[in-house]
């Protein structure tokens, strides 16, 4: 791996911790929000015990983590210490710091901030292949000794925590907590999904060849055949396949009804996009066309 691409990994990580830590510090627990994973037993401790989050999030983490070294892979390991060691960094800085967020007690303001700072924050970590171990961890160690799935045990493990977090907040504030939990996987799963917004198209038409320039030319999308065969009737027919934003699935279908309104058309959710017109700067549509095009 490149030294530049390890360092931009090494600053998102920085940067996902840096925000994930300034909504636990200052959203959190001035709010009294619970967390699940191991974020959530230094809650408790911090709660019942006084003690540090900061503190708490090393002892908790470096165990977990060396267990887990074999597991993680190399690159994992490396970037799990960073986000575990950063993360306790920034809980100890944030805390130090004088700032007040007045939210005016709002529990379900609190609940969405902590949800779109926490998300955002674990979602960059996440998108470069950090975490900042804990949970994650174990249920990686588990599936492999076990053949339990991670998520199951993540499930689990996050209903144990919840629960434990009855010991210092009320039901009234756990449901709140369960918001920013909704709020919190939306954000990160958005996050890890690319950003950005697509649909796959699958166009089954006996008029293939006259659609797919049309949807080139309108849309200036790559269109791909896919070759296919009925299973009644048993003939070969040309599948468009093609990738567009949700804003231009209207246009899609317009243009496939005007050549063919019994065409068989199956949208597809696309969770990650790459490559020219998404990730890449798409060619500016021109104002106007050439006839001869």
């Amino acid at each position: 791996m490149k030294l530049d691409r390890i360092g931009r990994d090494i600053f998102v990580i920085l940067l996902g911790t840096c925000i994930y830590a300034f909504g636990l510090v200052f959203v959190n627990i001035p709010n009294h929000l619970a967390e699940g994973g191991v974020t959530g037993i230094t809650l408790i401790f911090r709660a019942l015990f006084g003690i540090n989050p900061a503190i708490s999030t090393l002892v908790l983490n470096i165990p977990i983590i060396v267990l887990g070294g074999r597991i993680l892979g190399r690159r994992s390991f490396f970037y799990t210490i960073i986000g575990t060691v950063a993360l306790s960094a920034w809980l100890f800085i944030w805390q130090k710091v004088t700032f007040n967020i007045d939210l005016d007690h709002d529990l379900l303001i609190s609940a969405l901030i902590a949800g779109l700072l926490g998300g955002f924050g674990s979602g960059i970590i996440y998108r470069v292949g950090g975490t900042t171990g804990g949970s994650d961890v174990i249920a990686r160690i588990l599936e492999q000794k076990i053949g339990v799935s991670v998520g199951r045990t993540l499930f689990i493990l996050d209903i144990l925590i919840l629960t434990a977090s009855l010991t210092y907040i009320d039901l009234k504030r756990m449901m709140y907590t369960l918001i920013f939990s909704y709020v919190f996987s939306h954000i990160v799963d958005a996050i890890l999904d690319g950003g950005y917004s697509a649909r796959g198209v699958l166009v089954v038409s006996n008029k293939s060849t006259e659609i797919a320039p049309r949807l080139m030319s309108e849309l200036e999308r790559g269109v791909s055949f896919l070759h296919g065969e009925g299973a009644y009737s048993g003939v070969e027919k040309k599948i468009i396949y093609m990738v567009v934003s949700t804003r231009e699935l209207s246009e899609v279908k317009r243009i496939i009804h005007e050549y063919d309104e019994q065409a068989f058309v199956s949208v597809i959710n696309v969770h990650e996009v790459e490559g020219e017109g998404f990730t890449y700067l798409r060619p500016k549509k021109k104002l106007f066309r050439s006839k001869a095009n």
